[in-house]
């Protein structure tokens, strides 16, 4: 049996890439290709995901953004594809942004990855030091410390001017305790992690 059909596992998609004006669609999926191949589609609007409430990825003309909300079943090379396909659109965006992605085990465990993509390696350090600034802030804040929580996240948003390059909103799917490991990409950085299970 091959490999790849035997560890299938589903995982879950899930941010928005705020694009540079002026990007059009072809170039998105130009970018994307390497997903869209290992999903067997031609553009992203034949992506769809297995939680039918879930858009899978759209492109929003007016907004500049690419918003990504897709559960699939996969095997082993996803990641490998998916990592190709955010270094190719991290040229193309105009902000740092936080992608998840969150793997789900037949044994119950969650694994979390928090995936960078950036127009430059600047821009994803920022928004890695205000990742790591409201992870400590949630850790020490007082509802935290009160309710014995490590992480307290809720759905949240928040625009702001940082060295002269603005960093627009980022959106958390779910709070989980995670221990993290650090691995290097080119255009990309993804911190990894997996809840207690």
């Amino acid at each position: 049996m091959d490999p790849e059909l035997k560890m299938r596992m589903e995982v879950h998609v899930h941010g928005t890439a705020f694009l540079c004006k002026g990007v059009h669609l072809t170039q998105v999926e130009h970018a994307l290709r390497p997903w869209l191949d290992y999903l067997e589609v031609d553009t992203i609007e034949k992506v769809q995901s297995l939680e039918r409430e879930e858009p899978g990825i759209r492109f929003d003309v007016k907004e500049q953004a690419l918003d990504m909300c897709w559960t699939g079943e996969v095997g082993r090379s996803f990641q490998a594809r998916l990592t190709e396909a955010f270094q190719a659109l991290g040229p193309l965006t105009e902000y740092a942004s936080e992608i998840t992605l969150t793997s789900y085990h037949d044994s119950g465990k969650e694994e979390f990855q928090q995936i960078f993509i950036g127009p430059s390696a600047e821009a994803i350090h920022e928004i890695r030091r205000q990742c790591v600034e409201e992870d400590l802030g949630a850790l020490l804040s007082p509802n935290s410390i009160r309710h014995g929580s490590t992480r307290s996240r809720t759905w949240s948003t928040r625009c702001s001017m940082t060295n002269g390059s603005a960093v627009r909103p980022r959106k958390r799917r779910q709070s989980r305790p995670r221990r993290c490991s650090r691995i290097r990409a080119t255009g990309i950085f993804i911190k990894a992690g997996y809840s207690r299970g």
